[in-house]
């Protein structure tokens, strides 16, 4: 009953396989972003602007510490929280992480319009930039899997494969 802990960049689509693989395995589904946002009762724009990023990280340490401590959960993680080493080498100790990996452009078309994404904002070559440093951390997740061009079903069923 080890965790299950989804990484990698937003729109890689982390909570909708969080949520199918969830119903396949009976493992509970936890959004660590959703519980921040409820914990601190703002979104997270919201917790970036007014408290800025090195608060938000801080409150993900925070967040994926408790959760390391509890089992048979499927954990979807922020962006952010899986490219950080420490938290990468929490969550492989306690459970499996697996990487969704997904192209730049297919991120962008994803989330490209979405106002609550605060990294967003920033220009074409930082975002090209923030997500090769991730992708290098992301890489040392127990299980890689390509999700461009898959169905999200085509997802859960591979990841099933892959932890069996």
């Amino acid at each position: 009953m080890k965790n299950i802990y989804l990484v990698g960049f937003m729109g890689s689509g982390k909570s909708t396989i969080g949520k199918l693989l969830a119903k396949e395995t009976g493992y509970r589904f936890v959004d660590i972003d959703k519980e921040i946002e409820k914990n601190e009762d703002m979104s997270i724009k919201e917790i970036f602007s007014s408290k800025g990023e090195k608060y938000f990280r801080d409150l993900e340490k925070k967040m994926i510490k408790n959760f390391v401590e509890k089992k048979g959960f499927i954990v979807s993680t922020g962006g952010g929280l899986g490219a950080d080493k420490e938290n990468m080498e929490l969550m492989k100790k306690k459970g499996v992480v697996i990487w969704l990996d997904v192209s730049l452009d297919t991120v962008l078309k994803r989330c490209g319009e979405d106002e609550n994404r605060p990294l967003l904002k920033k220009s074409r070559n930082d975002l090209e930039k923030l997500f090769e440093k991730r992708k290098q951390i992301y890489a040392s997740a127990d299980i890689h899997i390509d999700v461009n061009n898959k169905t999200p079903d085509q997802i859960v069923k591979e990841i099933l494969r892959k932890i069996r």
